[in-house]
């Protein structure tokens, strides 16, 4: 049997098992349904909220929008998962074993992806009845949500390799936080960024947040809400060339770095992240 074809079936085997234990344990349960509810209660004070004087409700616009934030938010799951495998030894114990590090990424890459669809799902089949004016009702609207949902998870995971592969503790990949919600804040997720001034727009739309909303309300809205957008337009070719690259640069670094991020892991250097990790709590 090919090694490709070994890796692809461990990877599929170990994605399955962590998906299945994260939908079965009351801690990651609790995980899956809590920031969609908070999302949800969001929307519920936005619903009635006007948007300037177009007349659109703010909650319409924010829906699809977050759909978008949450596909973004996979690489920071990919992070924090690479990280703290890392430091606990898992990440070590994967480069033990024949195949162990592509069918490890494999498997992260199958769970986290399945645990995104497991909390789009929870947060948008209820949102559906809570919020109106959406133009979820044809198949053009989930096809557009779906091929916008399958390239940003292209982008944005081996991004979040990358930055699992930078960072050498849970601690240190708290630094990524306050970058990720300054982004949120500029991308157009929870008011148009139309309302933002020129250069705060460009910085937005330079990273995938903004252009996984921007798809995600091209798919749930109707036509006349375009108007609220840049240029007036959904910009599919735009959207697919940003993000394109972004998967371009992250398909290409994050294999270089996680090999050198393999070959550094020992288990000496296992042994002193958790003697300073004893020595913090201590």
């Amino acid at each position: 049997m090919r090694p490709h074809t070994v890796a692809l079936r461990a990877g599929w085997a170990r994605g399955v098992i962590e998906l299945r234990q994260s939908l079965t344990n009351a801690g990651d349960l609790f995980n899956h349904f809590f920031w969609p509810t908070l999302m949800l209660i969001t929307l519920y004070f936005m619903r009635d909220v006007s948007f300037g004087q177009t007349g659109f409700k703010l909650g319409t616009l924010v829906l699809p929008s977050i759909l978008g934030m949450n596909t973004a938010m996979a690489m920071v799951s990919m992070s924090q998962l690479l990280t703290a495998d890392r430091e606990d030894g898992t990440l070590l114990r994967a480069k033990a074993t024949p195949y162990g590090m592509p069918s490890y990424l494999i498997g992260k890459i199958i769970s986290v992806s399945g645990g995104l669809i497991v909390d789009l799902a929870i947060f948008l089949i209820p949102a559906l009845f809570l919020v109106p004016g959406l133009a979820a009702g044809n198949v053009k609207s989930w096809l557009t949500l779906a091929w916008v949902l399958a390239l940003g998870l292209v982008a944005t995971l081996p991004v979040g390799a990358v930055l699992g592969s930078v960072f050498t503790s849970a601690r240190s990949q708290g630094l990524l936080t306050l970058p990720i919600l300054g982004l949120i804040a500029i991308s157009g997720i929870f008011y148009p960024i139309t309302v933002l001034p020129h250069w705060v727009q460009w910085i937005g739309q330079a990273f995938p947040i903004y252009w996984l909303g921007l798809g995600m309300r091209s798919a749930l809205l109707p036509e006349s809400m375009v108007s609220v957008e840049i240029g007036e337009s959904w910009r599919h070719l735009e959207t697919v060339g940003v993000l394109g690259i972004w998967a371009v640069l992250g398909l290409l670094l994050a294999p270089a770095l996680l090999r050198r991020m393999a070959r550094k892991e020992s288990g000496s250097s296992v042994a002193q992240r958790r003697q300073k990790a004893l020595q913090r709590i201590g």
